[in-house]
């Protein structure tokens, strides 16, 4: 794992190469929505693509992650279904029901199943690398949904233009994020993350809650602000110690929700000593987030070493996957 997690700017290369060099059809009718399909490590880069292009997208865009769709899908739906693997079996269901809407389908991944639908069904197919955990391919798979979005003209080019200048940040930075990472991981052994972000990085939350998850095999929450100061501040009543807070914080940050977290943290002080601020570096949201992402998969690795377990296993969850197969 520390070797997939030190690639990560190989990865994002790679996948600029890939994007770069897959051509697309056009689309037989204009865009009028986006539904983004995927679960897991092959589902996060939709819940971050999702919230970093809520300014730009001229059409809405949703995430989904189950086994069904939604009702508004129709053929002036782009469908976008991610599945590193290609055998995700919800995924796979949401295409089915995607493909008797009539759709425009277009598929991120390695191959498996979704390779050989891609390819008999002539989608637009952005095929990556296979071989890697779903959750250290991200940096193979995320930038294809950049690129989807701009081959379907739904957005600039400037989001590409980012994925390089984060690349350079994150080479450049890469010493000093691990050294970053161990403190932090230091500071969250033994303990409970609770994840707080401004709403537009909750999916990089989300990302780091999960690689805890599944990395490091502990519980976390994570919440954002300002939608926390309505309900989840209040349950801040008891001291406990066992509770560390991370924070990510940003220059792209609201001024009245950068109020918000002072407020916050003041409230917090008093039930748990572990504050953790951790500010993204980069010229804009994208790559803060990318530079967020990194560092959190660092700090899920040096817990788990911390811990002496294996960050790559997750026979749970095989396990699960197994049981599922033999069902009808």
């Amino acid at each position: 794992m520390d070797q997939l997690i030190g690639d990560f700017s190989n990865h994002l290369k790679k996948a600029v190469e890939i994007g770069n060099s897959t051509s697309f059809r056009k689309p037989s009718k204009p865009i009028s929505s986006v539904l983004i399909c995927g679960l897991g490590g092959s589902g996060i880069g939709g819940t971050i693509i999702s919230q970093l292009l809520k300014f730009d997208c001229k059409v809405p865009i949703v995430v989904n992650k189950d086994y069904f769709i939604p009702e508004f899908v129709d053929s002036s739906t782009l469908v976008i279904c991610c599945s590193y693997s290609g055998n995700t079996e919800e995924t796979l269901s949401m295409y089915e029901a995607a493909k008797t809407k009539n759709a425009e389908i277009c598929v991120i991944s390695s191959g498996g199943a979704f390779g050989e639908i891609a390819n008999k069904e002539n989608l637009n197919f952005l095929q990556i690398p296979g071989g890697f955990p779903p959750r250290a391919a991200f940096g193979l798979s995320f930038p294809q949904l950049i690129f989807v979005f701009e081959k379907y003209g739904l957005i600039s080019n400037k989001y590409l233009k980012s994925i390089s200048s984060a690349i350079k940040l994150i080479d450049d930075e890469s010493e000093n994020i691990k050294t970053e990472a161990k403190a932090i991981s230091q500071k969250l052994f033994h303990k409970i993350p609770v994840i707080y972000s401004e709403s537009t990085y909750e999916g990089v939350s989300t990302r780091f809650r999960q690689q805890i998850n599944e990395n490091s095999k502990m519980l976390c929450w994570h919440h954002v602000v300002p939608e926390l100061n309505h309900n989840e501040l209040v349950g801040w009543r008891n001291e406990n110690q066992d509770l560390a807070l991370v924070i990510f914080r940003s220059k792209e940050e609201y001024y009245r929700n950068s109020e918000r977290i002072v407020y916050l943290k003041e409230v917090i002080n008093k039930y748990t000593k572990t504050i953790i601020e951790i500010f993204a570096k980069g010229e804009d949201s994208l790559e803060e987030s990318l530079y967020l992402i990194h560092l959190g998969d660092w700090v899920s690795y040096f817990l788990a070493e911390l811990k002496g377990i294996d960050p790559v296993e997750v026979d749970v969850i095989t396990g699960l996957k197994n049981l599922l197969s033999k069902l009808d």
